[in-house]
């Protein structure tokens, strides 16, 4: 199961929200390539970059961050955050990005997304951010009134290969992931899932690790690395020990 470290971008700098709410927010560097050059020396073997102020506007803002994130590392980086076309998705694929997450138009738009996913396959991954069970958009501010798990049947039978699922409830507030949405979402479908949202101790990612069998392929960290409740390097570590059966 991959440890997938989060850059969260607001104004050219790395933050972290709490439950996607722009009021509650932490500055953790005004150098996202930085971050990214950490995150890399620690083991990642992917990045998780969300655009903010794209997510709100519609359409990438933090250009020259994200320039300067895959300029620095050597590992695959994933945008997502106003990717809402096919012209955003190529000049996203310009800037060194290797895939794109599509949210809100993955919901919207499902013909855009057929068609995306058509021309670049697995490098199309969809995010599906949940609210007690319904998926959010535009930034988390609206609910689509669709069931997250309907929606990411729909995503699959259109050809998506990889979605990540997000419980907006527990994002940045270290509670723990939702282990029986993860489940549920995971089951439900052939393809892979990433999980997102609560991970705060090497504990919650053993258990999360355990669901591996039933589809969930990575998990994407934040608060927990950016607050030292996690350190990444040991967290790949113990994972690896214990697929193997070290421990």
């Amino acid at each position: 199961m991959l440890i997938i470290p989060a850059i969260d971008l607001h104004r050219g700098r790395c933050v972290r929200l709490r439950r996607g709410e722009r009021e509650q927010e932490t500055v953790y560097s005004n150098n996202p390539a930085e971050i990214a050059l950490r995150w890399q020396a620690a083991g990642a073997q992917r990045l998780h970059v969300v655009d903010l102020d794209g997510a709100f506007a519609g359409k990438p803002v933090n250009l020259p961050a994200i320039a300067a994130i895959t300029a620095a590392v050597e590992i695959p980086v994933q945008l997502g955050g106003g990717i809402r076309d096919r012209s955003t998705v190529e000049g996203a694929f310009k800037l060194g990005v290797s895939r794109v997450v599509l949210g809100t138009a993955a919901v919207e738009e499902p013909v855009l997304l057929a068609e995306l996913v058509g021309l670049y396959g697995e490098r199309i991954v969809a995010g599906i951010d949940a609210r007690d069970g319904v998926a959010a958009i535009k930034g988390w501010v609206e609910n689509s009134s669709r069931r997250a798990v309907d929606l990411a049947l729909e995503m699959e039978k259109i050809g998506v290969r990889e979605i990540i699922y997000t419980d907006i409830s527990r994002d940045g507030m270290l509670e723990g992931p939702n282990l029986q949405a993860m489940q549920e979402m995971a089951r439900a479908l052939r393809i892979s899932v990433i999980a997102s949202g609560g991970v705060s101790s090497l504990e919650d990612l053993l258990r999360l690790q355990e669901l591996e069998k039933d589809g969930i392929k990575g998990v994407i960290v934040g608060q927990a690395l950016y607050s030292g409740f996690l350190d990444l390097q040991e967290a790949i570590q113990k994972l690896e020990q214990r697929s193997k059966g070290d421990c």
